[in-house]
């Protein structure tokens, strides 16, 4: 990709593996800071269910200002700015010659207001309401698979799902249209962003996105011109007056402004924490035989019941068969007594006998698990 983008080009024009991969980063810290809302909101339910609850509202409110500080003072969105890559005023006439021989950034250059809300209206209220269209599109049963459900079950959940009062009422309706027209709209929103992508690639468009050319903004690199002006600026603030009021006064009034500024190092790292101790505690990790447990061997699991006599019998050479159907076992539930049957099969005979088929042990519905294999 850089071949395209260096050789006879622009060395400021971004090359799309740079795009992808802020894009990426972008996408990562929504469900990150949903992993860490969730971990604590197990502790402290009283305070963070409501926010886990309202994630996206939250996630969208959070990433305003930070988004909004990162545009106004780096002229980037966040991920842009962890990349080195920054956002210009797309000027009409073209004069690198010119701005060469000035040196310096051009005034030109910089967002002004109107840029400013229009790329804060595509980086965050965008992706908040396509997060909020794939959530009521699965609420709708999209994308379940027919497996799940047997015996008609899904066109009974979706039908239950998208009719209120009846089936010619409109809320149903248009329920109805939309589960059917959103894996389109979806697809070909898609398409289109990827066909955005060859053309930038092949320097059909100076675009990353479409809607960059609505905003009249284009992504470029950071050159030696921004860190020298970033340098200033620091020495400015470095030269003012040393007291110690002072220091105390501007720190106390820049501390947001070095609170957002740190998130370029700090949501990096603490992404890379969690996902370390995502890994040092699950199951299957290596360090969990580094450490013995201070309570003693691990306990072993219960035996297995005996089938009762007058329960009915299994055959263990039939290995994933349900023994009531006996048939191929479909959305997979267990019962008290340990044994798995097919969910409608379990839950029909739960319902009738109040028992277990095979040990005759008493069983409620539920007391059925279903088995995630």
């Amino acid at each position: 990709m850089e071949f395209f983008n260096d050789v006879g080009g622009d060395p400021l024009k971004p090359s799309l593996f740079e795009l992808v991969a802020q894009e990426q980063l972008r996408d990562l810290l929504q469900p990150a800071l949903k992993y860490v809302l969730a971990v604590f909101a197990q502790r402290y339910p009283r305070y963070l269910i409501r926010i886990v609850n309202r994630h996206e509202e939250f996630y969208a409110f959070i990433m305003l200002f930070v988004e909004r500080h990162y545009l106004r003072k780096h002229n980037a969105s966040f991920s842009e700015n962890f990349y080195g890559l920054k956002r210009r005023r797309k000027p009409w006439i073209t004069t690198e010659r010119a701005t060469a021989a000035v040196g310096g950034i051009p005034a030109g250059e910089k967002l002004r207001s109107r840029e400013i809300w229009r790329s804060l209206f595509l980086l965050i209220a965008v992706p908040y309401l396509r997060a909020k269209g794939q959530d009521y599109y699965e609420s709708l049963g999209g994308g379940i698979d027919s497996d799940i459900l047997e015996d008609g079950g899904s066109e009974r959940h979706i039908r239950e799902l998208t009719d209120e009062v009846s089936s010619t009422s409109i809320a149903g309706v248009l329920r109805r249209k939309f589960k059917t027209l959103y894996p389109w709209f979806n697809t070909g929103f898609e398409v289109w962003l990827l066909a955005h992508n060859v053309a930038y690639l092949f320097d059909r468009t100076p675009f990353y996105r479409p809607w960059l050319a609505w905003i009249g903004v284009d992504l470029r690199r950071l050159n030696m011109d921004d860190f020298l002006a970033h340098q200033a600026k620091q020495n400015v603030i470095s030269s003012k007056k040393s007291g110690f009021l002072a220091v105390l006064r501007r720190l106390l009034l820049r501390s947001p402004q070095l609170l957002l500024d740190s998130l370029r190092l700090l949501l990096p790292t603490a992404i890379f924490f969690i996902k370390f101790l995502e890994w040092w505690y699950s199951p299957g990790s290596p360090a969990r035989s580094l450490s013995i447990s201070p309570l003693g061997p691990a306990i072993p699991p219960p035996q297995i019941l005996p089938p009762h006599p007058a329960g009915i019998t299994i055959d263990s050479t039939k290995y994933g068969h349900c023994p009531l159907c006996k048939e191929p076992i479909h959305n997979a539930t267990a019962l008290p007594s340990g044994y798995v049957f097919c969910y409608r099969c379990a839950h029909d005979h739960v319902e009738q006998h109040g028992n277990c088929p095979i040990t005759l042990l008493p069983a409620k519905a539920w007391q059925l698990r279903k088995v995630l294999v």
